[in-house]
């Protein structure tokens, strides 16, 4: 079942669940922090920002999840291969970052002597700007990259989780925004811009989380014979039997996809993420191989509360097919895939 959401409403019921479930193009229902029913210490907000293109990217997060916020950035050189995130952890923000209630419009700002990060946007474009006195050995990180030309469609989804009733993830993922600007770090300057097809994606996510869950999430932005295309895939971010959140991107324009399964492959029962993955669908419309070139990888654990993620980028092959039945081929196009354990 795909059950598309077409009438816009407040996200919550007065109980603080759901007032609709399932998916849409457009970010159609409204979500006020204030609706939440559930404690506070279980709200999870994040903006999340991945630029890039075949040869390099940065990758930047400003997250408040609700006893810890996160500052997070990330360069990665692909023909290295090579990656460096710092996170700076701040306690018990409790929505003091006030990350907006909606992707459309609307700034964040964190100013302090370890990191600036200031995401703005004014409804039209999204300008990033991030400074890291201390990235990588007392060597500083800035970036300046400003994102337009969002399509007109994307991912956006409503989803419950069985656990609880007043639990749920409003999410969406924006693909294949045009990105200018650059990132310098050690005497090198990455530069973002059209003439090496730089993209970006956003995933917004606002939310009430159950404390133990692993979810799955691929991602890819490209631009082939001059037109963006692009797919969101993943699983295990709640009850997902009302809608997926596959999806393909093209033109502008959002396909539905149904069930995307990950085929991580296992040595000696432990998964192995830098052997080639594959990906299948249930209805044929997303068959992938995936070559691996990095595992960003990072294991919090303080017993009680851990985050275990393994991001891994690395080179798309396969087909994709379009709701009209185009065939879209895919030849060693970079994205990336996740996989990523919480207790929270």
């Amino acid at each position: 079942m795909q059950n598309k959401i077409t009438t816009p409403s407040p996200l919550l019921n007065s109980d603080g669940s759901l007032n609709q479930k399932g998916y849409a193009t457009s970010l159609i229902l409204d979500y006020n922090r204030n609706d939440i029913k559930a404690s506070k210490f279980r709200i999870k907000e994040w903006d999340y920002y991945y630029i890039g293109n075949k040869d390099y990217a940065v990758a930047l997060t400003v997250a408040d999840n609700s006893y810890l916020g996160l500052l997070s950035a990330s360069l990665l050189d692909f023909n290295r291969p090579w990656q460096k995130t710092t996170s700076i952890i701040l306690p018990f923000t409790m929505g003091k970052l006030k990350l907006p209630s909606t992707s459309k419009i609307g700034d964040i700002v964190y100013k302090s002597n370890k990191a600036v990060f200031t995401f703005s946007n004014d409804g039209i474009n999204r300008h990033l700007y991030v400074k890291m006195p201390n990235f990588d050995d007392n060597r500083s990180l800035e970036v300046d990259i400003t994102l337009s030309d969002a399509p007109e469609e994307s991912m956006v989804i409503a989803t419950p989780f069985k656990e609880d009733p007043k639990a749920f993830y409003y999410n969406q993922k924006i693909n294949c925004m045009r990105a200018t600007g650059w990132a310098r770090f050690a005497d090198k300057e990455y530069r973002f811009n059209r003439e090496n097809n730089s993209l970006g994606t956003l995933d917004w996510g606002r939310g009430v989380w159950t404390y133990k869950n692993t979810w799955y999430w691929g991602s890819l932005s490209t631009v082939l014979d001059g037109e963006t295309f692009g797919f969101n895939i993943g699983y295990g971010f709640g009850d997902t039997s009302a809608a997926s959140e596959n999806m393909l991107f093209y033109k502008g324009k959002a396909h539905k996809l149904s069930q995307v399964t990950f085929n991580i492959p296992v040595k000696d029962g432990n998964d192995d993420f830098m052997s080639d993955w594959t990906f299948t669908s249930d209805d044929g419309r997303f068959e992938m191989s995936f070559k691996p070139i990095i595992d960003r990888f990072a294991d919090t654990n303080l017993g009680f509360l851990r985050s275990c993620q393994h991001q891994v980028f690395g080179l798309f092959s396969g087909k994709a097919v379009l709701d009209d039945g185009t065939v879209i081929t895919l030849d060693n196009e970079l994205g990336f895939a996740e996989k990523v354990f919480n207790k929270w």
